[in-house]
């Protein structure tokens, strides 16, 4: 009830408005009216505050608010610093000695650490969800797929765990589905949250795009015991990382086999960058591409997939939107409609009958709000876990294949002279 968006909390600040504004009245010594003045501009703000909260429906508990807007919870999160490159078998060493194997086969674990990235030079920290099986005996040897959740703006990847409820969600999908495990990635795609980057390679500028589908996901498959990006990886997002999930989606096909967009935009929009091009600069706001019309048209999902060939295995895309944001619902039906006729031109060449359709949920009871994408988080997992699970067991099954090869047929390479003997 006296949560951020309680009914009591919105009594309680009106009663403590109404108390100061009546202070004001009465009271007879000027200073005194003064302070009750002052105070009384307190909860209106806070009022004003709450109501826009309650309308995009964003935070539902203090501590959830608490810990998105301070960082706090981020402390709380253990940092798991790699030794120099790293290794998937040095990795789960380390993890097994710090946590409780027992709990985390139930839970799993969440843990932060730190992204170079050697292409964009961009230095920031990433969360990594690790499901429950990734602990247990049956899956000790098995690669995992990974889903690469992208944040909105302003935002940082703390929001999915404290916001999105990303963690719970998945943890119910898992008890009826415990083989559609996969690791969960959230990197902070904007380097602060006075910034929106929009996963964008600005010219001359800041290569987020470079840093987000390239430097993050090559450094967890060196780190983590997951598949290298390619079809047994997802990326998804929403608001701005809806944006960011249908571009890196069409820009790098091969690195992605599946696209969750809740609430995305198909062209970009203005980026609020760093002065500089440095991080931790004052950021202002620009058009990346402005004088740039061939990179502005091809990080505009809606036009730029007109243009990608037939012959382009695209990552398969599932859409979402509030039914009360009439903009979000036309963009993504526009790009539905986009998807599904180079899909049958595809399906044709391909002498195929038809391919799947192009899944569009639309949320009858909210907006552009996190109601929204917190209702959509679940059906969006549930449709892409078993696709991507299927490829990654289709590729060990693949590794496994290669390795009874080589022993059934070893090389003989260390036998065989490199040149012939020498005549005397």
């Amino acid at each position: 009830m006296f949560e951020p968006q309680g009914t009591g909390f919105f009594l309680l600040l009106m009663v403590v408005f109404a108390a100061l504004i009546v202070w004001v009245a009465v009271a007879k010594q000027l200073v005194f009216r003064v302070l009750a003045a002052c105070l009384a501009f307190i909860p209106a703000m806070v009022f004003g505050v709450a109501s826009v909260n309650k309308f995009y429906d964003y935070y539902q508990t203090w501590g959830g608010m608490v810990s998105d807007l301070t960082g706090q919870g981020a402390s709380s999160i253990p940092k798991y610093a790699a030794a120099g490159a790293g290794s998937n078998r040095q990795f789960d060493k380390d993890i097994g000695r710090v946590t409780s194997t027992a709990e985390d086969a139930q839970v799993g674990y969440l843990f932060q650490t730190t992204v170079t990235g050697p292409r964009s030079h961009l230095v920031r920290n990433v969360y990594v969800y690790l499901p429950p099986q990734y602990f247990q005996k049956a899956y000790a040897h098995y690669r995992f797929p990974v889903i690469e959740l992208l944040h909105g703006s302003p935002g940082n990847p703390q929001a999915w765990v404290a916001v999105l409820d990303v963690i719970p969600t998945f943890l119910n999908l898992l008890v009826a589905h415990p083989s559609d495990a996969a690791v969960l990635v959230m990197p902070d795609t904007d380097g602060g949250q006075q910034y929106g980057l929009q996963c964008l390679n600005n010219p001359g500028g800041i290569q987020d795009m470079t840093f987000v589908a390239q430097d993050v996901p090559d450094y967890i498959a060196r780190l983590v015991r997951v598949q290298p990006p390619g079809r047994a990886w997802g990326v998804a997002g929403y608001s701005e990382g809806g944006y960011c999930a249908a571009n890196i989606g069409l820009q790098e096909p091969n690195r992605y086999g599946a696209a969750g967009v809740m609430s995305g935009y198909f062209a970009p929009i203005q980026s609020q960058v760093p002065k500089g091009n440095k991080p931790g600069g004052k950021p202002y706001t620009t058009n990346v591409f402005a004088g740039q019309p061939a990179l502005q048209f091809i990080n505009t999902p809606q036009a730029y997939i007109t243009k990608v060939p037939i012959s382009v295995q695209l990552p398969a895309f599932w859409l979402a939107a509030g039914a009360q944001d009439k903009a979000d619902v036309s963009a993504a039906a526009s790009f539905r409609q986009l998807l599904q006729a180079r899909e049958f031109l595809q399906a044709r060449e391909l002498l195929q009958s038809r391919l799947p359709p192009v899944p569009f949920m639309i949320v009858q009871s909210g907006g552009h709000q996190g109601s929204v994408w917190r209702a959509a988080l679940g059906p969006m997992l549930t449709w892409m876990t078993p696709q991507l699970a299927a490829q990654a067991a289709a590729a060990d099954a693949a590794a496994a294949r290669v390795a009874a090869q080589r022993m059934a047929h070893p090389t003989k390479s260390a036998t065989v002279p490199t040149s012939a003997p020498r005549k005397k």
